[in-house]
């Protein structure tokens, strides 16, 4: 990598676990690292528990919409990270991927929804320290 790292997450439906990975990147990076996230069958709307999760740390997905996966955000990204999207994520050559392995956050209360942020937190905090 050269320049600002670029970090892409994907999952399924982009309204849960890529949209808390990607939120929580760009506030620990403040600046130092290019953030997306994308869905292979994006959903309507942010996960409502997933929103309420992320305000009760100060982050405010409200506004957030999911997206589409993409081969040119994929060609665009130095490190894509896919979080249960399947064989929906092109692979390029010169690309570092990574697979997280995590709960799915829909159809479960904001109970079990910090645990998952929790988890991704400390998984986002670690590839943070490895970029930098």
């Amino acid at each position: 990598m050269t320049g600002k790292p670029e970090v892409l997450f994907v999952c399924v439906h982009n309204a849960g676990r890529s949209q808390m990975a990607a939120a929580l990147l760009a506030h620990h990076a403040d600046g130092a690292v290019d953030v997306r996230s994308a869905g292979s069958a994006p959903a309507g709307s942010v996960n409502p528990a997933v929103r309420e999760a992320m305000a009760e740390i100060g982050l405010d997905l409200s506004r957030e919409v999911p997206k589409k996966l993409t081969t040119e955000a994929v060609e665009a990204a130095d490190v894509v990270i896919t979080m249960g999207c399947g064989d929906a994520c092109p692979v390029f050559p010169g690309k570092r991927y990574l697979d997280w392995q995590l709960d799915d956050p829909a159809g479960r209360g904001v109970e079990d929804v910090r645990r998952i942020r929790d988890e991704i937190d400390r998984r986002v905090r670690e590839l943070l320290a490895e970029l930098r």
